[in-house]
């Protein structure tokens, strides 16, 4: 039983380590989330909300306006920018958001 459990908690941070390297986790949210039911819709609202700092309705709005892209939606609410601006911004930095944040003047 010692054995199963330290190989899952080794495979849970090499898991955890792809998704960081990989771009798709903002602090400790899992930010690449594709919405394929009501429960991920419901997730990515959440998601936003909190890395946004931003009510329900911000949230809904972003992801409607960026295609229920939950990047680009983070990027819209903090930057206010458009879902292009922010997509392109976030091309730039190959869907890194913390770099894509940094690139804006505040």
């Amino acid at each position: 039983m010692k054995a199963g459990t330290a190989q899952k908690m080794i495979l849970n941070m090499l898991s955890s380590a792809a998704m960081i390297r990989s771009g798709k986790v903002y602090g400790n949210l899992m930010v690449d989330v594709e919405a394929t039911n009501a429960k991920l819709v419901e997730r990515q609202i959440r998601i936003v909300m909190e890395a946004g700092e931003c009510d329900r309705a911000s949230a809904v709005e972003a992801l409607e306006r960026s295609q229920r892209q939950c990047k680009t939606a983070i990027v819209m609410v903090l930057t206010g920018l458009s879902a292009t601006e922010a997509q392109a911004l976030l091309d730039r930095h190959r869907g890194f958001i913390r770099p894509a944040l940094n690139e804006r003047p505040a």
